[in-house]
């Protein structure tokens, strides 16, 4: 069970370094292609916000490249620096996507609202989990050990109701490109493309934790057997 559960966690792993060299390959790609109107992803950004009526959220840059986001607590869409600034159709679509965030906030998105509710929960185990159970194995403590699976669950359930989150936010985003002139029918493939290979990270992310917890879970198995 054990070297099934690492042989798992490493083919994710490579998937993940895969998925990840693909949105990076594709993010650059098009990071060089400007848009025919030459708008740039800050323009886009207040123009779809000030559309749906929320003239109130900002949008404002953020040092850091993909450090891309949006804030509900601040009512914020902070695109990083090169995106805010730059006319290419990488920059669009994924400034499209924070919006579609707001959007979703703005119209109370029910998975946006769960996934909210899960934070504090994922953030604890993501923090705490893989400790409490490494030292409850260690020290012989399976109580402590189960704990710290359980806190890493929710990690897992922070992840998977983030997939309908993030993957409305990207129909979301071509929707408003499209509908709203912003990018031809030609450019809206590169558009979708960038936003597929960004899902899939996150596709990535919940199959990573799914296989840690295989693996926990059959350290677990393994230490009452004994």
């Amino acid at each position: 069970m054990d070297i099934l559960a690492l042989l798992l966690m490493g083919l994710v792993f490579v998937a993940s370094l895969v998925i990840q060299g693909g949105l990076q390959a594709t993010f650059a790609r098009f990071s060089r292609v400007a848009n025919s109107r030459g708008l740039t992803g800050a323009e886009v950004a207040r123009a779809i916000l000030d559309a749906h009526g929320l003239t109130h959220v900002r949008v404002e840059p953020v040092p850091g490249a993909l450090t891309d986001h949006y804030d509900p607590h601040a009512k914020a869409v902070r695109l990083s620096e090169p995106n805010y600034a730059s006319p290419s159709l990488a920059a669009l679509a994924v400034a499209a996507h924070e919006v579609g965030h707001a959007v979703q906030d703005a119209n109370g998105y029910t998975w946006l609202r769960v996934r909210a509710s899960l934070w504090p929960a994922a953030s604890l185990g993501t923090n705490l989990g893989p400790i409490l159970v490494v030292g409850g194995l260690m020290l012989g403590a399976i109580g402590l050990a189960k704990l710290g699976l359980y806190l890493y669950l929710a990690v897992a359930l922070f992840q998977l109701v983030t997939l309908p989150v993030e993957f409305d936010a990207s129909r979301r985003a071509l929707e408003f490109l499209r509908r709203m002139g912003f990018l031809s029918q030609q450019e809206m493939a590169p558009a979708r493309q960038v936003l597929t290979w960004a899902a899939l990270t996150y596709v990535a992310a919940l199959a990573s934790s799914l296989a840690t917890i295989l693996y926990y879970a059959s350290l677990l198995m393994g230490r009452r057997e004994e």
